[in-house]
């Protein structure tokens, strides 16, 4: 009897798995199709393209110079016992910034002047001389050679007058070279020597850097394929220079000279741009960005939202018959952080998605909630 009864539960064991295993795939289809059923279809916005005018701004980092940025050094040695200007003070051209101790080169020129008077002197006796030899001569009573001897004795005097003078000039150059003036004008820099400080014409730093900002120049490098290259050697091109420091205000120029040459290490070619400074705004070593802004007509343009990389490349999704179709383009930065210029891939007309292009994939079928035309602003 128990042999039966335990023999009764193994059947129905065995027809309890043979029926689970009957019915739970259908149970799981039942229930995928259920959920495919209820799960609403995805909506993408798209857009469709059409040609528009973009303004496109590149930028370069750029330095800037001032028109004349002159060091200015000591032309004779001594001690600095004035220093006649401020740190960053307006300077004019001629305007005394500094004072060198004249006594030793007032000293000199006292002795160049004696010199030449006493050189002066000697030349009146060799003239009498001579004059008084010509007519002992003329009386047969010295020789030729008494006559040029004093003939000669008077050329030496001339020559020892020559001497003098310049000797008597070149003292004078040197006391003027005491007094330290400004050949530009401009704006002083930072004076890193104070009165007392013995000078000289080798001293490692200048006394001063006296920068003529009423006009600054931008240098900046660019690929030598750019296009910035061709077109700035053919015009005046407009630039707009934007200070790394921004309590510097933005200022406006333009390009007036292209390097004839390109560095052969990074394959570039430098630019300056003239910018006018008048309220000294811009200082002589400035940083920042050289704005160079071009228009572009009749042409494509993609959110930056519709497109995706893998290895490289770019990618957005064309709509082709209600599904996403990925395609490769090529495409440039315009430089506002919203767009790029399609240069190819895509034609007028097509109809892209325009957002979320990463969590789209190949075939899925496009359901829209907005369709707009790509239009010029």
């Amino acid at each position: 009897m128990q042999s039966n009864n335990r023999l009764t539960i193994i059947d129905y064991r065995i027809h309890l798995k043979i029926a689970v295993a009957i019915l739970l795939p259908c149970l799981l289809s039942a229930c995928r199709k259920a959920k495919e059923g209820t799960a609403a279809p995805r909506q993408y916005p798209t857009v469709v393209l059409a040609p528009v005018s973009r303004t496109q701004e590149t930028q370069y980092p750029a330095i800037l110079k001032g028109r004349q940025n002159v060091e200015i050094r000591p032309q004779c040695s001594g001690i600095i016992t004035q220093i006649c200007i401020e740190e960053g003070a307006e300077i004019s051209k001629g305007q005394t910034l500094f004072v060198i101790d004249q006594a030793p080169f007032l000293a000199a020129l006292k002795t160049a002047s004696a010199n030449v008077s006493q050189a002066e002197a000697r030349l009146a006796t060799a003239h009498l001389v001579l004059d008084s030899k010509k007519t002992l001569f003329n009386e047969n009573v010295i020789s030729e050679y008494e006559l040029q001897t004093a003939a000669n004795e008077l050329k030496i005097a001339e020559a020892t007058l020559e001497q003098m003078r310049a000797q008597h000039d070149n003292a004078r150059t040197e006391l003027a070279y005491t007094v330290v003036k400004s050949p530009v004008n401009g704006v002083a820099g930072m004076i890193p020597y104070r009165e007392g400080a013995l000078v000289d014409r080798n001293i490692a730093e200048p006394l001063v850097c006296v920068s003529d900002t009423e006009e600054v120049f931008a240098y900046f490098s660019v690929p030598e394929s750019d296009e910035l290259t061709r077109t700035a050697r053919q015009g005046n091109t407009g630039i707009t220079f934007r200070p790394a420091n921004k309590a510097f205000p933005v200022a406006k120029g333009s390009i007036d000279a292209v390097s004839g040459t390109a560095d052969s290490r990074t394959g570039t070619v430098r630019l300056r741009a003239r910018i006018p400074n008048r309220n000294r705004t811009l200082y002589d070593g400035n940083t920042g960005t050289v704005i160079v802004a071009s228009e572009t007509t009749d042409c494509l343009v993609v959110p930056q939202t519709a497109t995706y990389e893998i290895q490289n490349r770019t990618f957005v999704y064309r709509v082709e018959n209600g599904k996403a179709v990925s395609v490769p383009v090529e495409t440039k930065d315009i430089g506002n952080g919203k767009e790029y210029i399609v240069i190819s891939g895509l034609k007028a007309g097509d109809e892209i998605i325009s957002e979320g292009a990463g969590l789209v994939r190949e075939g899925t079928e496009i359901t829209r909630y907005t369709t707009s035309k790509n239009t010029s602003r």
